[in-house]
């Protein structure tokens, strides 16, 4: 499984997406897609995730905007060299797309910066 990964201000964010063959269905075009977010802090300081914004491009032309704090949700905390990770899903109706975006933490002192994700592919195929 291959992982993509990108480093903001000490703050590294790994995805290791995964085409998921079983709900996906080829005469539908609903293409699905599980991926795990590794989010690890190499700074000295704790940072508070507050959300997330995640823009899928797909080969079709369509996107979709994905922005918010539900799989973030209670806002973790992540001390100096701690990860927090979560999982989560999308489906697209081409044989592929793309994804990009960012996260929105915050510092002790109440600093806010935007974290890049690394910009990933969604690769329809068999498993």
């Amino acid at each position: 499984m291959i992982r993509y990964a990108r480093t903001t201000r000490g703050i590294r964010v790994t995805v290791r997406p995964i085409y998921l063959d079983e709900p996906s269905d080829l005469l539908e075009r609903e293409f699905a897609f599980g991926y795990a977010v590794h989010i690890t802090n190499t700074g000295p300081d704790k940072v508070q995730l507050l959300r997330r914004r995640w823009i899928i491009e797909e080969a079709n032309g369509s996107r979709q905007d994905l922005s918010g704090d539900g799989p973030l949700r209670p806002h973790p905390v992540i001390a100096p060299g701690e990860t927090h990770v979560h999982d989560g899903a999308c489906t697209i109706a081409s044989f592929n797309g793309t994804v990009q975006g960012n996260y929105l933490v915050q510092r002790a002192d109440g600093e806010q910066f935007n974290v890049s994700m690394p910009s990933f592919p969604l690769q329809a195929a068999a498993n």
